[in-house]
């Protein structure tokens, strides 16, 4: 029988390795694929979607310093965190990962963007956002054939870190069961 979910023992993957694969292609794929969403399941946090959930299972560990905003940032899912991942707690300046709702986590700036020398030690943003559907802004660039649409929460501080590439954090959307990727290279345009 599993705990009830307000302990940080519940949550976690059933089926660990086979959970985490499936996760881990999910990301990639939807990494490789701006635009297109993704349904991933296995994992539930205290006030987080499954989508968050299992990316946060998937992608943190103890060597992953993370940033939680807003109010995600409380006791239960930070226990929950410790028990599956391990990751620590940091301020926004040294997150490897970030996790809240896009107010929240503004301003964006503040998350680490990559050095000319190591455009990889930048931050990725796991977004909480209320819709997730392929329409709204026009996505463009490598990965995406002609353009694909993307429900986002604005689009100018995407396409200002767009300009900062081959720096600049990359973004996970998520939203319920389904999530969806914008890396840094991928160029935003208004509808």
């Amino acid at each position: 029988m599993n705990a009830p979910l307000t302990t940080p023992l519940a949550g976690g993957f059933a089926d660990p390795a086979r959970d985490a694969a499936h996760a881990f292609r999910a990301v990639l794929d939807a990494m490789a694929r701006p635009g297109r969403i993704h349904a991933v399941t296995g994992a539930a946090a205290p006030g987080l979607s499954a989508a968050a959930a299992t990316v946060l299972l998937t992608l943190t560990d103890a060597t992953t310093p993370l940033h939680l905003a807003g109010a995600l940032d409380n006791d239960a899912l930070r226990r929950w965190i410790a028990f599956h991942t391990g990751a620590p707690q940091a301020a926004a300046a040294d997150a490897g990962f970030a996790l809240g709702r896009w107010p929240d986590l503004q301003p964006v700036t503040r998350f680490r963007t990559g050095e000319p020398a190591f455009p990889d030690r930048s931050a990725t943003l796991i977004v909480e956002v209320e819709r997730l559907e392929a329409d709204g802004a026009r996505l463009t660039g490598p990965g995406i054939r002609d353009a694909a649409r993307l429900s986002l929460p604005e689009t100018a501080a995407f396409r200002a870190n767009r300009a900062l590439f081959p720096l600049g954090f990359d973004t996970i959307l998520t939203c319920g069961d389904r999530l969806a990727a914008l890396p840094r290279s991928t160029i935003v345009e208004d509808c």
